[in-house]
């Protein structure tokens, strides 16, 4: 079920925890916050093969982490607009629904946040090219997950 950011605390069970996904072409990169909704730790990167064994994996991970609702990142284009890459990540939330996944899922601006993320690695972490391929996703994924925390508790 979709929802709006600002009604996804009431929206989850208490002491459940958040999922977020940077969902890619290749990869989908996951974090998961805390049961206070606080802090967002990157924990995987899932390798994209076809959509049922993709959501498999997905539905493993949210059983594991104890997950109640899922942000997920949306690559709006630099002028707001929405364009393909839009329409593919709104497509696969669809198709996680009718699967019966019936977690509440609000969408999160993420323009810039794999940048963001990569400029990081390099300046701050001096990471290697293939080390930063390896968590670059998973680290969008925090990026993305914090971004909503972060505005949730400027709410509250």
């Amino acid at each position: 079920m979709n929802v709006e950011i600002v009604s996804l605390p009431e929206a989850i069970a208490k002491g459940s925890r958040l999922l977020g996904l940077d969902i890619g072409e290749k990869t989908i990169g996951l974090a998961v916050s805390d049961p206070a909704l606080r802090v967002a730790s990157p924990i995987t990167t899932i390798r994209r093969r076809k959509f049922t064994k993709d959501a498999e994996e997905l539905e493993q991970i949210i059983e594991q982490h104890g997950v109640g609702g899922l942000v997920i990142g949306l690559p709006v284009n630099m002028d707001g607009s929405e364009g393909p890459k839009c329409q593919s990540v709104r497509q696969f939330a669809r198709n996680m629904q009718y699967r019966g996944n019936d977690l509440p899922m609000a969408f999160w601006d993420e323009r810039l946040s794999t940048s963001a993320v990569q400029k990081f690695l390099v300046d701050e972490a001096d990471m290697t090219r293939k080390r930063r391929g390896e968590v670059v996703d998973k680290m969008a994924a925090g990026f993305i997950l914090q971004g909503a925390l972060d505005y949730l508790s400027d709410l509250a």
